[in-house]
């Protein structure tokens, strides 16, 4: 897949960061429809004003709450009476708690949420528009947008090290049953990127050789690989070798390395996105 050009592309978490980038690509290569899901009313109006503005694709605003699969099937359902069949779909949309033990939860819903938009969001949102995907026989795309904290534990980031932990398994067993299914025309791309500039991660602090990520660099890259239909992208390099490192030293080493890096103290300060 050279291009998006005259495909309808589907991006959650897309009024802002990571998201609104992918549009902006999508809007760049001349997708025909870009649909844009975003649970912030004001901020999704001005993004897609932005890209309207643009005159090349047909811009779709859908205010949806990923927690709700009510929600969910609402916003897919309006998505299918109008557009029909989505050929790209960009799973980004993400929430981030942090900055305490596991222990010192005290809203329980917190980690409802997590689950909820991180783990569970990416596969309702996937089965609304799966199935046409296969079905369609044309080649099409399914990016997710996990976590280095899928990859790696971490302290002070439990609950979200969970949620990225199961979208990462999620998304790339999806990826083997399409291909051990014959549907090799839709791929499936999974990012595991460290901490991005886009705000969310805001104090989270950057450890040995890796700095936080620029995120037109996650962009550039996660857009590249999708639509070459790399399995997995990790970033950066040093993401691949604490991974590598953590599947082959004992527990005990590893978690001396990772410690010493700074990878175990690199929510000590985290703040989050000011609301």
């Amino acid at each position: 897949m050279d291009s998006v050009a005259g495909a309808t592309v589907l991006i959650t978490g897309a009024a802002r960061g990571l998201g609104k980038s992918f549009a902006q690509r999508a809007v760049a290569e001349r997708a025909a429809h870009v649909v844009l899901w975003d649970i912030d009313a004001a901020a999704l109006a001005g993004t897609a004003a932005e890209l309207t503005a643009a005159g090349v694709s047909r811009i779709h605003r859908h205010v949806v709450d990923l927690s709700d699969p009510q929600a969910i099937a609402a916003a897919a359902e309006t998505v299918h009476a109008e557009i029909g069949t989505v050929d790209i779909l960009v799973n980004n949309a993400g929430v981030v708690h942090g900055n305490r033990y596991f222990w010192e939860t005290s809203d329980r819903a917190e980690i409802e949420r997590t689950m909820a938009i991180n783990a569970l969001a990416p596969m309702r949102v996937a089965l609304e528009f799966l199935p046409a995907m296969v079905a369609g026989g044309r080649p099409a795309r399914l990016l997710t947008i996990a976590s280095s904290a899928a990859l790696v534990s971490n302290p002070r980031m439990s609950v979200y090290a969970a949620s990225k932990w199961a979208a990462l398994g999620w998304s790339d067993s999806v990826r083997l049953e399409l291909e051990q299914s014959g549907n090799g025309h839709v791929r499936v791309t999974t990012v595991c990127p460290t901490y991005i500039d886009t705000g969310m991660f805001e104090g989270a602090k950057g450890f040995l050789f890796t700095p936080v990520l620029r995120q037109e660099q996650v962009t550039d890259t996660a857009w590249r690989e999708m639509k070459k239909g790399t399995p997995l992208v990790v970033l950066p390099w040093t993401s691949r070798l604490n991974r590598a490192i953590s599947g082959l030293l004992p527990v005990k080493v590893r978690d001396r390395y990772l410690n010493a890096v700074g990878v175990y103290h690199s929510m000590d300060e985290f703040t989050g996105r000011a609301v």
